[in-house]
C-alpha cells in the first residue's frame, strides 16, 4: 500500500476489552494519530464508515457481534471495503488465523501486544516508516512508562469486580460461552497490563474450554487462583498509593 500522505492518520480500535482499547489509544496518541475506539463489532462497522480511518484494528472475540462478521460486513461495503485490517487477539492458533485471514485481515497480531511487531506491521501496511516519521509528541521516560503501567492497572482493577461476577455467574450456571469469553479478555488484558500470571491462568482455563473439556472443579480452582492473584494485585496498589 502507498505511503499515507494524510496530515494526521486515522485509527480504528474495535475490542471489547477496556484496557487494550486505553493501551493503543495512549500508544498511537503519542505519534499524533487520530484514534476513534470503540467495543463491538456493529458499531466498528458504523465508526469505520463514519470516519474513513486509514487503519482498523480489531478483536476477534467480541460478544453479540464478533471480528469476523466484522471483517465479512467490512469486505461488502464499497466504501469502506478497501480499509487494512490488523486483527488482534490472544488466541492465534492456526483456526483462528486462518479464519482472520480468509475474511479479508491483512494482519493477525497476538496478545499481549508487542511494540516492535505493532510498529512492524503498520509500517508494512501504510508505508514504509509511517511511524517513524510521524512527530511524536514527546520521549516518554522510564517513570513515565512506570505511572502508565499503575494506570493500566489501576484501569483494569476498577472494572474487575463486574468481571469477577459475570465469572461467578458463568461457573455457577456452567456457561461456558461466558466464561471463555470473559477468560479470552483476561488472558489479553494479562500481558498488557505486565501481569503474566494473568495470562498463563486463564490461558489454562481457555484452552480446555476450546477443547470442550466438561471439567467444572478445574475451572473453579483455576478462576479461584485468579481471584486470588487480583487481590494479591489490588493489596499492592492500594499500599502503593499510600
Amino acid at each position: 500500500m502507498e505511503q499515507v500522505n494524510s496530515e494526521r492518520v486515522k485509527v480504528l480500535v474495535v475490542d471489547d476489552s477496556d484496557i487494550i482499547r486505553h493501551a493503543l489509544k495512549t500508544f498511537f496518541e503519542d505519534y499524533n494519530f487520530e484514534v476513534i475506539t470503540c467495543h463491538d463489532g456493529l458499531e466498528g462497522v458504523q465508526k469505520a464508515v463514519e470516519f474513513k480511518p486509514n487503519l482498523i484494528f480489531l478483536d476477534l472475540m467480541m460478544p453479540n457481534f464478533d471480528g469476523i462478521k466484522m471483517l465479512q460486513v467490512i469486505k461488502v461495503l464499497d466504501k469502506i471495503k478497501e480499509i487494512p485490517v490488523i486483527v488482534i487477539s490472544a488466541n492465534t492458533d492456526r483456526r483462528n488465523v486462518l479464519a482472520a485471514i480468509e475474511n479479508g485481515a491483512n494482519r493477525v497480531l497476538s496478545k499481549p501486544l508487542q511494540k516492535e511487531i505493532l510498529i512492524k506491521y503498520v509500517n508494512e501496511i501504510l508505508g514504509s516508516e509511517t511511524l517513524s516519521k510521524s512527530k511524536k509528541k514527546k520521549t516518554i521516560s522510564d517513570n513515565e512508562k512506570n505511572e502508565i503501567q499503575k494506570r493500566l492497572i489501576k484501569f483494569f482493577l476498577e472494572s474487575f469486580a463486574e468481571k469477577k461476577k459475570k465469572i461467578q455467574t458463568a461457573l455457577d450456571t456452567k456457561n461456558k460461552d461466558l466464561i471463555r469469553m470473559i477468560i479470552h479478555e483476561l488472558r489479553g488484558n494479562g500481558g498488557t497490563i505486565g501481569l503474566n500470571e494473568l495470562t498463563v491462568l486463564s490461558g489454562e482455563i481457555e484452552d480446555r474450554l476450546l477443547a470442550g473439556e466438561e471439567n467444572w472443579s478445574f475451572y473453579n480452582l483455576k478462576c479461584q487462583q485468579i481471584f486470588n492473584l487480583i487481590n494479591e494485585v489490588e493489596s499492592i496498589s492500594i499500599m502503593q498509593g499510600k
